[in-house]
C-alpha cells in the first residue's frame, strides 16, 4: 500500500510538472492573440515566425500532459474528458485552427489569404487560454458530474460518470473558473511580450510597444490573479481523510500545512513579478521570460500540490460530494503506475532535447531581412 501511495504522489507530481510547462509555453498562444493588433505587416510577420518556431511544443506538450492524465489517473480522464467534452472539444477545435493556420498562412496560392488565418491564431490564441484556465478552474472550485462504477455493469448504458445536460459548458459561466482563464489569458499575452523582446531583431519603437504591452497585460494579469487568489483561499474543498466530505478554507489550510510549498509559490510570484518589472524598468533587462517563465512554472506546480495533496480532492463533484476524485481512488494499479515510472526515467533526457532545439532554434533573432529573404516562413 505505501508503494503504491508513493507511485501516485510521484506521478501526480509528474503531472504538475507538465501543467506547468504547459503554462509557461502558452506564451505562444498569448502572442497569437496579439495578431489583430495595429501593426505593420513585417511586424506581424516577424512575430508570427517568432511563435512558429515554438507552436509544436505547446500543442505537443499538451497532448503528452493529457496522455499523463490518462495513464496515471484514467479515472479522471473519463470522467472530465469523456463528460466535459463539449469544453474539450472547443479547446481541441481551437488547436485545429493553429495547427491549420501555422501550415498554410503563407503557402502560395493561398486562397483565404493571411488575415483570415491570423483570426484563426487569435481565436486560439484568445480562446484556447481562457478554456484551458475554465477547466483548471474545475479542479478548484468543482464540477457537475456524479461517478458510480457499478454503471459499468449496466448493459443498456456502461457509463461510469453522468455529467450535466450542458456536458462541460456549465464551467464557462462560473465567473470563479472564467477569472482562472483570464489569468490565464493575460499571463501569456505579457510573457509572449517577453518572448518578443529576446528572440526579435527590433528596433527602438517595437520595444518600447512591447514593453508597453508587458506593463498593461501584466497589470490586468495581477488583477485577476489576486482576484483568484482570494476566492481559492475563501473557497472550500472536499477533504478525503475518512469519508468525502466539504472542508472550509481546505486550500488556505494546504498552504499552511505544506508550508514548503506556500514557499515555493510565493517564490514562483515574486520571479514573475521580477520579471515583468525588470523589463518595464530597464531596456537593457533581457532575461524577463526567463523569471517569468520560471516563476509561473513554481506557481503551477505550487497549485496541483495543494489540489491534489494533504488528503484533498483534486476534482470536486458538486453533485455528489462521494463521487469526488482523489490522487487516491483515481489512479492506475501498482504494476501500470510501476511500469510507467521506469518508462519516465528518460524524461530528463527529453528535457534536455528539448533545451537544446530551443537554443539552436534562438540562436539567431528573427530580422526584418531574413523575412523578405527566406522562402520557408509562416
Amino acid at each position: 500500500m505505501q508503494q503504491l501511495e508513493y507511485l501516485q504522489n510521484y506521478w501526480w507530481l509528474l503531472v504538475a510538472v507538465l501543467g506547468a510547462a504547459l503554462v509557461f509555453l502558452l506564451f505562444v498562444q498569448g502572442g497569437q492573440s496579439m495578431l489583430l493588433q495595429r501593426m505593420s505587416d513585417l511586424q506581424r510577420s516577424m512575430m508570427v515566425n517568432a511563435l512558429g518556431r515554438k507552436w509544436e511544443l505547446t500543442f505537443t506538450t499538451l497532448v503528452v500532459f493529457g496522455g499523463a492524465f490518462f495513464a496515471s489517473f484514467p479515472l479522471f480522464y473519463s470522467t472530465s474528458f469523456g463528460g466535459a467534452y463539449w469544453l474539450w472539444m472547443l479547446i481541441l477545435f481551437s488547436f485545429i485552427l493553429q495547427a491549420v493556420s501555422y501550415e498554410f498562412r503563407s503557402k502560395p496560392g493561398n486562397i483565404f489569404g493571411t488575415r483570415t488565418y491570423d483570426l484563426f491564431l487569435f481565436i486560439n490564441g484568445s480562446v484556447g487560454c481562457i478554456l484551458l484556465g475554465v477547466a483548471v478552474g474545475m479542479m478548484f472550485f468543482g464540477a457537475e458530474f456524479e461517478v458510480t462504477k457499478t454503471n459499468l455493469l449496466d448493459s443498456s448504458s456502461p457509463v461510469i460518470s453522468r455529467w450535466a445536460p450542458t456536458h462541460g459548458l456549465e464551467a464557462i459561466a462560473d465567473w470563479r473558473c472564467l477569472v482562472l482563464g483570464l489569468a490565464v489569458l493575460f499571463l501569456s499575452r505579457t510573457q509572449a511580450s517577453l518572448y518578443f523582446l529576446s528572440a526579435i531583431s527590433h528596433d527602438r519603437k517595437f520595444a518600447e510597444s512591447q514593453r508597453r504591452s508587458v506593463l498593461v497585460n501584466g497589470a490586468v494579469f495581477v488583477v485577476f490573479f489576486l482576484l483568484f487568489l482570494y476566492l481559492l483561499l475563501t473557497a472550500d474543498g472536499v477533504a478525503t481523510d475518512g469519508e468525502m466530505r466539504w472542508a472550509e478554507n481546505k486550500y488556505l489550510w494546504n498552504f499552511i500545512d505544506m508550508w514548503p510549498v506556500a514557499v515555493v509559490f510565493l517564490l514562483g510570484v515574486v520571479a514573475v513579478l521580477w520579471g515583468v518589472l525588470g523589463t518595464v524598468l530597464s531596456d537593457r533587462f533581457k532575461g524577463g521570460i526567463w523569471y517569468s517563465g520560471i516563476g509561473t512554472a513554481m506557481v503551477v506546480v505550487a497549485l496541483f500540490c495543494i489540489a491534489g495533496y494533504n488528503s484533498t480532492a483534486y476534482y470536486p463533484s458538486l453533485l455528489d460530494v462521494s463521487s469526488s476524485l482523489s490522487v487516491r481512488n483515481s489512479s492506475s494499479s501498482l504494476f501500470t503506475l510501476t511500469v510507467m515510472s521506469w518508462v519516465s526515467v528518460i524524461t530528463p533526457v527529453v528535457i534536455a532535447y528539448i533545451a537544446y532545439v530551443w537554443k539552436k532554434m534562438d540562436a539567431d533573432r528573427i530580422t526584418p531581412r531574413e523575412m523578405k529573404e527566406t522562402s520557408h516562413k509562416y
